[in-house]
């Protein structure tokens, strides 16, 4: 007889929608030759930007983004394939759409058709009206509207839909930035073991300001759909983990979590540029020679160049760099006629009202301070509002004094490390926002707070006036680390990285008892004479709830632990580290045998007594109360639990955050109570506990354990106090660990759903 043990499966956001019928065809169209270990990119676009002009002809451009430039190798690389929306909301007829996607197609890209309303609610709405002034810490700029959210889910689902049209066994889909938050979870539904890693380019905001999402947990849940899910800056991992921790309740060591049996890493991965083709670019003849022209142009003669390029976005810090300019000046009349900054602003997202406004505050800004110090011969800012072609971008970093790149907050910003590429070996200054990603790897640069005014100015001025030797000395560092951690380094890393989680997964699935071990287990239980079955109760029979109290054992468990232990040949125990009173309240009335408060208290069954296994003093008690009592006070949603032996301070319900602060202070309070009087500190699931020392549960089940007569053996438990009993068993017991985390059981689960339905089974097989 087989034992059936469920697997659950991460549910759609709204099930699986069904493919539009030209996927099918845009699947057929990209068929090639399988390819091992494929990589599928998706992304909100595609790196190619498509044109169609009045006669319907289809002209392909590559596109020059961040993103598109450091999966461009990846992509390239035979078999591979790109996965994006390539049309802007713009619609066209079944003719031109087949010329769109054929021309694709060709490059390897699978575009993704999206009607204008829904490309509107879900790129203007929802990923650029709410998660993108959230996550950089604009929570006033932040709209939350209920059919942008359910637009974007929409269009996740389509995104899903055209993975899962070309998806084979083996590939890797690596999902790329906020756009496609909810994407990792649908594609792990509809392709439960395909490799999945997600990687978000913006910040991710401290739990305060993200728990002002109402899709909060559907975009947690959504990203833990992927194996590895990666960032730019530890800060943003940190904050992640903390919403998994209060959202989804999931702990983590070292940045990994078990979320329904499955192993997700979370770490950072600081994205590179192709350092090598800007230190090159920089030294082409074309490129000195445009150099020159600036430095020798009207109005810039005999000045220092700071220059200032950023798409234009609030988060960019631009009005506040301007001010500063302004500020500069001002206190700083010496420099006025020796200085001029460049301002180049990319036009970005000219539909959305906060982007008109912002254009028409720097277009202000620029005409103010232009206004009050230009003279005949000097203007102090040239402003540049369009995109530059990469030969003019590289010029301008080449012939820049001093780059200002101050975002209020920002992912990451790779312009700063482009600029650094160009002056290879030379000098230059790099004034740079500490509230940007880069700032964690660039920390010889001048570093500044964006809104302090004081301290941009004071950069400013050591900028234009630091020594060339200086400049050479903080920036040979930086160009050393950056020319090593490239685009394709970091594409390399993340993959790599993602592999290593895979290769853990598979290593833990191999502990899980699957179906040939499983039936090796009832083969074992049915030849068996006598049978010692020893059980965990929280965690392992039932879950966890926030009260203790509310976890009263079902029915169903009731009848499967009755038939159990009405068998002859079994001794069914229950060791737990519950108090004797609720055990036997419970189970007293079960032919079970009751162990209390991780082996304090024995009882028999049918009929037996409580027996105390050994007698106990409890003077202790009274000063470890009052310390307890006191945190109890201190933390909400923390509470004392008195047993016979054990005082015991429960932390489930209560601030992830707050509750690790308790921990280490009561840790800390306790050490000289407890040393010298015989009492052990123990850490259990969301607890921690007091109890004299030399009480375990592997101590108390070496009655059974050690018993001859029994030729099977099954111990099961969850946490650590557990592993006690697992390393007491002998060779050749079956010990199953119930949950994620390292464990020395030979066998694991899932889950108390997969442990009831084991024992569902053997009891069956004892009738």
């Amino acid at each position: 007889m087989s034992i059936v043990i469920p697997r659950e499966r991460p549910a759609s956001m709204r099930g699986a929608p069904a493919h539009q019928p030209e996927t099918s065809a845009q699947a057929r169209a990209l068929e090639c030759a399988p390819a091992p270990n494929r990589q599928i990119i998706v992304s909100n676009r595609l790196p190619y930007r498509v044109d169609v002009d009045g006669a319907g002809g289809i002209s392909l451009s590559r596109s020059t983004g961040g993103l598109a430039s450091a999966l461009g190798p990846l992509h390239e690389r035979s078999g591979n394939l790109w996965i994006g929306w390539a049309q802007d909301g713009e619609e066209h007829d079944a003719a031109t759409t087949v010329r769109i996607d054929t021309a694709l197609a060709e490059r390897a890209c699978m575009p993704i058709h999206l009607d204008e309303e829904d490309a509107a609610l879900y790129y203007e709405g929802f990923s650029n009206s709410t998660l993108w002034p959230l996550f950089h810490g604009f929570p006033q700029s932040t709209r939350f509207d209920q059919q942008a959210w359910e637009a974007y889910v929409r269009v996740n689902e389509r995104f899903c839909d055209a993975v899962a049209a070309v998806a084979r066994a083996g590939d890797t889909v690596w999902i790329q930035d906020y756009h496609l938050m909810l994407l990792p979870a649908l594609v792990r539904a509809a392709l439960p073991g395909t490799h999945v890693g997600f990687f978000l380019h913006v910040p991710f905001p401290d739990y305060e300001t993200f728990r002002m999402l109402p899709w909060r947990a559907e975009c947690v849940r959504g990203v833990l759909g992927a194996d590895l899910v990666g960032f730019h800056a530890y800060d943003y991992v940190r904050h992640f983990l903390s919403s998994c921790r209060r959202i989804a309740g999931l702990e983590n060591r070292t940045g990994t979590m078990c979320v329904e049996g499955r192993l997700v890493q979370a770490d950072a991965f600081p994205l590179g540029i192709d350092y090598e083709r800007f230190r090159r670019a920089a030294q082409e003849p074309a490129t000195q020679a445009a150099c020159a022209r600036l430095s020798e142009g009207p109005g810039h003669k005999g000045c220092k160049v700071m220059l200032s390029v950023e798409r234009l976005d609030y988060a960019k810090g631009v009005p506040e760099r301007l001010r500063a300019y302004r500020a500069f000046l001002s206190r700083h009349p010496e420099w006025r006629g020796r200085v001029v900054l460049v301002l180049v602003t990319v036009p970005s997202r000219e539909n959305v009202a906060s982007y008109q406004a912002l254009k028409g505050e720097i277009d202000e800004l620029v005409g103010l301070v232009n206004g009050e110090f230009a003279t005949l011969a000097w203007t102090p800012i040239d402003y540049y509002y369009r995109s530059l072609p990469f030969e003019s971008l590289v010029s301008l970093y080449a012939a820049s004094d001093v780059m200002l790149v101050t975002p209020l907050r920002d992912g990451m910003n790779l312009v700063c490390k482009e600029y650094l590429a160009c002056h290879d070996g030379r000098g230059g200054v790099l004034v740079l926002s500490e509230m940007a990603g880069a700032a964690c790897e660039l920390q010889e640069a001048l570093v500044v707070n964006p809104f302090d005014q004081e301290g941009l100015v004071r950069a400013m001025e050591r900028a234009l006036s630091m020594p060339e030797r200086e400049q050479r000395r903080r920036n040979a560092p930086m160009q050393r680390r950056l020319a090593r951690c490239t685009s394709q380094k970091w594409a390399r890393e993340f993959l790599d990285a993602l592999g290593a989680v895979k290769a853990r997964q598979d290593a833990q699935r191999a502990r899980l008892l699957g179906p040939a071990a499983a039936d090796r287990l009832a083969e074992a239980f049915g030849a068996a004479r006598r049978r010692a079955i020893l059980l965990d109760y929280d965690g392992t029979l039932m879950p966890f709830r926030d009260d203790p109290a509310q976890v009263r054992p079902d029915a169903a468990l009731v009848d499967t632990l009755r038939r159990l232990g009405a068998c002859a040949a079994n001794a069914v125990v229950v060791v737990s580290g519950r108090g004797r009173d609720t055990l036997e309240e419970w189970l007293g009335s079960l032919p079970v045998c009751l162990v209390a408060e991780h082996g304090a208290w024995v009882c028999d069954r049918p009929q037996g007594t409580w027996r105390l296994q050994e007698p106990m003093a409890a003077d202790w008690k009274d000063g470890v109360r009052e310390v307890l009592d006191g945190f109890v006070d201190r933390t909400p949603g923390a509470f004392l639990e008195e047993k016979d032996c054990s005082l015991v301070w429960h932390y489930r319900a209560c601030s992830p955050e707050v509750a690790e602060r308790r921990i280490v202070e009561i840790k800390g309070m306790l050490a000289e109570t407890l040393e010298g009087r015989g009492l052990a500190l123990m850490d259990g699931n969301k607890v921690i506990e007091v109890k004299p020392r030399g009480i375990d549960k592997g101590r108390a089940a070496s009655r059974w354990l050690s018993d001859p007569s029994f030729d099977f053996l099954l111990a099961a438990g969850d946490d650590r106090t557990d592993e006690d009993v697992f390393e007491a068993a002998p060779q050749g017991a079956w010990t199953i660990h119930v949950g994620g985390g390292p464990t020395a059981a030979r066998y694991a689960l899932e889950g108390p759903a997969e442990m009831r339905a084991l024992l569902h089974t053997l009891a069956s097989l004892s009738s």
